[in-house]
């Protein structure tokens, strides 16, 4: 799909239902990557790079320069392949500010070993809300839309169209649950309202999509399009009437089938803990801890 001066490319990881963007200048340009999904099978415990694989094809096939991988926040549904694609491809990877407070939250969770420092090091940038960068000719403006998470950012680039991650849905589908640690549905709304003051036409690229029946996968929506019919925060849903349907909703929510192993990698920036005297890795799961 293209926006007039820059391309945006979607891969899409069925089992997770989420969407890796590239977004690029042109051919043989510069560009970003953002939310990439590493392959994980919990029942074996065992990783792959076939998503991954694909997004590096693509940028290979295009000839691209990527010098950043970009994170919207710590997910809880699928593990990050940034890890893989700096490899490969010698970009940072840059994610919220607020990361620390993540971490600090869930090292106490997990019991995570003395050596991780919850101080925001495994990402090579962390950004605040207003920073501004540029990629070649793509300028992007951060803003933080934290109520999801602490941490959750909002990607805008040049001023037409933004990638909010988990923040918001399609408008058929809602807006992002509240619920974990750290998280806050009267926050969310505050956020949603700040993206929904800009331009009607501004496109909006999601992280998820849980289509309802009939509907095939989608990725994008516009601010308009989002004020008029979102099922949740349309204009006209006050602040209270959102918490209180928000609130009540993530209480008959089942916590997310990947959270225990992607929250203990994504703090990381993707990477696995460190590996036992044995030789291998090994995740946590605590008991009666997660409701």
């Amino acid at each position: 799909m293209a926006d007039p001066d820059f391309q945006v490319q979607a891969f899409l990881d069925d089992d997770s239902e989420t969407f890796t963007y590239v977004v690029y200048e042109h051919d043989g340009g510069q560009g970003v990557i953002i939310d990439p999904v590493l392959d994980f099978d919990i029942k074996s415990g065992h990783t792959a790079h076939h998503g991954a694989q694909r997004v590096l094809e693509f940028v290979r096939a295009k000839n691209l320069t990527i010098p950043l991988i970009l994170e919207t926040h710590a997910h809880a549904d699928h593990l990050s392949a940034a890890p893989f694609l700096r490899e490969h491809l010698g970009a940072e990877i840059g994610i919220g500010a607020q990361i620390r407070d993540v971490q600090k939250i869930f090292k106490d969770v997990f019991n995570l070993e003395r050596s991780f420092l919850p101080d925001g090091s495994h990402f090579d940038r962390l950004f605040k809300d207003g920073d501004t960068f540029e990629v070649g000719s793509l300028r992007f403006q951060v803003v933080h839309t934290p109520g999801h998470t602490p941490a959750d950012l909002t990607y805008v680039v040049n001023d037409q169209a933004m990638f909010v991650g988990d923040t918001l849905f399609l408008p058929d589908v809602g807006t992002a649950r509240c619920d974990f640690p750290g998280g806050s549905s009267q926050t969310l709304y505050q956020s949603i309202r700040k993206l929904l003051s800009f331009p009607v036409d501004t496109r909006m690229y999601i992280c998820h999509d849980y289509p309802p029946e009939g509907r095939a996968h989608q990725f994008v929506t516009t601010v308009g399009e989002q004020r008029k019919s979102s099922i949740h925060i349309r204009d006209g849903v006050s602040e209270a009437e959102f918490v209180h349907m928000r609130d009540e909703r993530d209480a008959t929510l089942a916590m997310p089938r990947l959270i225990i192993p992607s929250i203990q990698v994504n703090i990381r920036a993707g990477e696995l803990p460190p590996a036992e005297d044995n030789g291998t890795v090994y995740l946590k799961i605590p008991l009666n801890t997660l409701q």
